[in-house]
This record gives C-alpha cells, structure tokens and sequence, in this order.
C-alpha cells in the first residue's frame, strides 16, 4: 500500500502528465489550423482602437475578435484581410486571394453595408422619427430581397476557394437597449426599429450561411445589457469621434463579445 505523502506524489505526476498531454494536443491542433478573417468593419475592429499601421483606412484593429482568437491560439497561419467599409463586392474582388484548399478556419461578417448601416443610422440620429422608420424600413427591404444573392455569391466562392475551411458567419448585436436611459440620444421607437433592421439582417445572414452549410455565430443575446443605454459598461460606441466609430463594438465588445461566440463555433 502506498504511503499518503507517496500516493499525493503519484497523483500529482499523473496529472501533470495528463494536462502536458492536453496541452501539448491542443498545440498540435492550433498549429495545423490556417486562419482567414474576411468582413467589414464589425470584423476589422473599426471602434476598437489599436490599428495595425499596414491596414491603412481598412483600420484593422489587434482588439478586434480574429487578432484575439490569433493571439490566443497560435495558428499555422493568419491572413486578416477584414476591411472597414466593405460590401460583399468588396470580399469578393479584394479579400479572396489567400484562401486555398490548406484554408481551414474562415471567419466573415459582412452585409450592413450593402443594406445601408451608415446612412440609416446618420438619419435616425439626425431626422424626424418618419424619416427613420423609412430608412429601416427601406434597409430592411434590401436585406430580405437583394441581400441573400449576394450573400449567395460571397458564400459560394469562399467555398469554392477553400472547400476544407470551417466557415464561421458573424451576425450582429442589437446597437440599443430598448428602455433604457440615456442622458442624450434617440428615443425607443427609433431604438426599437434600428434594433429591428438587426434582427432583420441577421434573419437572412443566418438562413444563407446554413445554406451554405456555414455555421453562423449570433452575438445579440451576449451584448444583451451592453447595448447602447444598456448599462454603464456598454460594450458599442455611440456618437463618438472620430464619426466613423460611431455605433461600432469597442474593444470590449469584441473580447466579451465576438471572440466567445466565434471561439464556440470555431
């Protein structure tokens, strides 16, 4: 019979050993994965800060959820080629290029812009209530009409390029907590219907990556209390400057946000 003080010793060893084995297995599996972030600026990290200098007006951030993912995880290889500002004809005329049949993981959220995020928002923040709820209403028919063929399209030639890659779609949070306070800002209906083009959007980016046989990573439940109004550790930019990080996610909103939903799907 072992004595206590040699059974402990024996224990302990035995689970070094074990998690030298686990570790050294998930090492060996993140060193065989080659990594690809395509998107706009939600992907990029636009409102995050901390711009990589080669990314130029892209402003691809080192907060944003794929730089965290590589950072976390050491893959073979890491082409971030996310853009601030991109549509889907962007992705597919400038973001393509190093996807190949070695691609293994590719990241992607794109479709805000082809359906008008930014001038939708400038006139619910700016205008009258009815011009808001036109220009939803307006965003929201894009996206449920012309939007899936172009999703069709971005969806197809990734897979195309990179038939062995797990494909990981990024949809969007909710930008404001319904009800909540403010001390400046929009009110609720505006709130609700900007919410509601979200919800919308994310409808249709969530029916053409399962087409694709995408999974899809919906971040609205996880920014739920972060939203704008939502809290005091709201985890998106509201009217801010510079304009162009308005209502994007801080960097927080990509560590406490995008980076475990992506991780789980990933």
């Amino acid at each position: 019979m072992l004595r206590p003080a040699r059974a402990m010793s024996v224990a302990v060893t035995a689970a070094l050993l074990s998690l030298t084995t686990l570790v050294t297995a998930g090492s060996a599996h993140a060193a065989g994965v080659n990594y690809v972030a395509l998107g706009d600026s939600y992907a990029s990290g636009l409102g995050a800060g901390s711009y990589t200098s080669e990314s130029g007006s892209c402003k691809r951030s080192t907060n944003a959820y794929a730089y965290l993912w590589k950072n976390a995880h050491a893959p073979s290889s890491f082409s971030f080629l996310a853009c601030s500002g991109a549509r889907t004809g962007d992705v597919l005329n400038n973001q393509l290029s190093t996807l190949n049949s070695a691609t293994t993981l590719v990241s992607i959220s794109v479709g805000g812009n082809d359906a008008g995020f930014a001038s939708t928002m400038q006139t619910c923040v700016l205008d009258s209530e009815s011009a808001c709820l036109n220009a939803v209403a307006t965003a929201k028919n894009y996206a449920t009409s012309t939007l899936p063929g172009k999703l069709d399209q971005v969806y197809s030639a990734i897979h195309a390029k990179a038939p062995n890659a797990r494909v990981v779609v990024l949809g969007y949070p909710h930008l404001y907590k319904v009800g909540g306070s403010c001390i400046f800002g929009i009110g609720d209906t505006k709130r609700a219907a900007i919410n509601g083009a979200a919800d919308a959007l994310d409808d249709v980016i969530a029916k053409r990556a399962a087409n694709a046989g995408f999974a899809f990573g919906d971040v609205r439940s996880i920014f739920r209390e972060h939203e704008i109004c939502g809290s005091s550790t709201t985890w998106l930019n509201s009217t801010t400057l510079p304009v162009e990080e308005s209502y994007h996610p801080k960097a927080a909103g990509h560590s406490g946000g995008f980076l475990p939903v992506f991780t789980a799907q990933a």
